[in-house]
């Protein structure tokens, strides 16, 4: 988790997608439980994670308290506390999927892991959220 958090500040869209088993999953939550997107496959996720950046647009992402429990030589699952703050130019457009020029958000990463060739990847990450405050 800590090279995809260090992917996304440095906007490294791809390298953060190949984290992902090629069917990996990656669904963010709003504080109210409800999915807010759910991306499947490595592409899906580069494109789709890939526009909450570009030129102007800061992104910041902290890890703590990690649990993580191997299920098996090949399986295991953690759960990290998170906090991210993501600030756009003020002439980003807003769309449906990035309805903000800033957010300050809190909550959980949720991700299950499979080790495939020697390298662990990641089969399916949840983002749950706590609190998110957001700036239009």
């Amino acid at each position: 988790m800590g090279r995809y958090v260090r992917y996304a500040d440095h906007q490294r869209w791809q390298d953060l997608a190949n984290l992902f088993t090629p069917d990996g999953t990656f669904t963010p939550h709003k504080p109210d439980g409800s999915a807010w997107l759910h991306m499947e496959g490595r592409e899906e996720i580069a494109a789709t994670v890939g526009a909450s950046g570009g030129p102007g647009v800061t992104l910041i992402h902290h890890l703590f308290s990690d649990e993580i429990d191997v299920d098996s030589a090949t399986d295991a699952h953690g759960v990290w506390a998170m906090e991210d703050i993501v600030t756009r130019p003020e002439d980003a457009p807003v769309s449906e999927a990035i309805p903000f020029r800033g957010m300050h958000g809190f909550g959980h990463y949720h991700a299950r892991f499979v080790k495939t060739d020697g390298t662990w990847h990641i089969a399916e990450l949840k983002q749950t959220r706590l609190r998110l405050d957001f700036t239009t």
